[in-house]
């Protein structure tokens, strides 16, 4: 006599591993879109120094030299991303798999696993693509990676960007080559709030940030960045949640997000990007 085995499901949902947002240590939000689409900010160039004439029996009327006209050029940023999504759970459906399907944490999973790699996918693709400066692609070895390295990090000194706030932007895979370099020694004593944040350890004055490959290019070694050269705004974030609207007898979710991210043409040196062969 063949017998019926019970089956029970059990009140677990089996997540899938997400991690949160890399892009506030290394971009900002300093400019604001409130009512514009487009915003644009002036470039102000500077005059040349020139020998002062303390005789003043040269051509120019002025001692202190030719007379310049400053240029002021300005920077269009138009948003371009305005993305979003909808889906609706039927009543039943949440009764049926005791409450797993909810539009609460259904709206959470949506944020924490789509949401959050696109937007930090886009800034991050933006800032390699329009870095200022562009090393040689180069094979990336435990041996030769310390070198690349400290020589990106004096590129940056070279172009005065600030010391304090610098970041070094690797994938697990280089991070790996980086543990097993027998010339790095990485100080991995990191304030637990900074761990939070992303920040695993600190090398040559740069806060080292591991990001999941599939949010960067293909071709992607390591970028150094400043926050001060990428401005990465989100304009609009609205997530709602409709109870029983017309049509549906359940919940309605629905979200939308609006974002971009731009590097600023006077300040893009201070993200140096590294490629190598893919």
């Amino acid at each position: 006599m063949a017998i019926e085995l019970a089956t029970q499901y059990l009140q677990y949902t089996d997540e899938l591993f997400a991690i949160e947002s890399k892009k506030e240590l290394i971009t900002n939000n300093n400019f604001d879109w409130t009512g514009a689409h487009t915003i644009k900010i002036y470039r102000i160039t500077t005059s040349s120094m020139n020998d002062y004439d303390r005789i003043g029996d040269g051509p120019e009327l002025s001692r202190y030299g030719p007379i310049a006209r400053l240029g002021a050029t300005t920077q269009e940023m138009t948003l371009r991303q305005d993305r979003s999504f909808t889906f609706a759970i039927d009543r039943l459906d949440e009764d049926e798999t005791k409450r797993q399907l909810q539009a609460g944490t259904a709206l959470a999973r949506q944020m924490r696993e789509v949401i959050i790699p696109e937007v930090d996918s886009w800034v991050l693709n933006e800032m390699c693509e329009n870095a200022g400066i562009k090393n040689t692609e180069v094979k990336l070895t435990a041996t030769n990676i310390f070198d690349k390295i400290v020589e990106s990090n004096t590129m940056l000194d070279d172009e005065c960007v600030p010391e304090n706030g610098r970041s070094l932007v690797v994938t697990p895979q280089v991070y790996l080559l980086m543990k097993k370099s027998k010339d790095i020694i990485m100080v991995t004593d990191i304030a637990q709030d900074m761990r939070l944040r992303g920040v695993i350890a600190n090398l040559d004055g740069l806060r080292v940030i591991r990001v999941p490959a599939n949010r960067l290019p293909e071709d992607f070694g390591f970028m150094l960045c400043h926050p001060v050269a990428t401005v990465a705004p989100v304009k609009l974030e609205d997530y709602i949640i409709h109870t029983n609207p017309p049509y549906i007898n359940g919940d309605l979710v629905e979200g939308r997000i609006n974002y971009d991210a731009f590097i600023l043409d006077n300040k893009a040196k201070a993200v140096l990007y590294q490629p190598q062969p893919e």
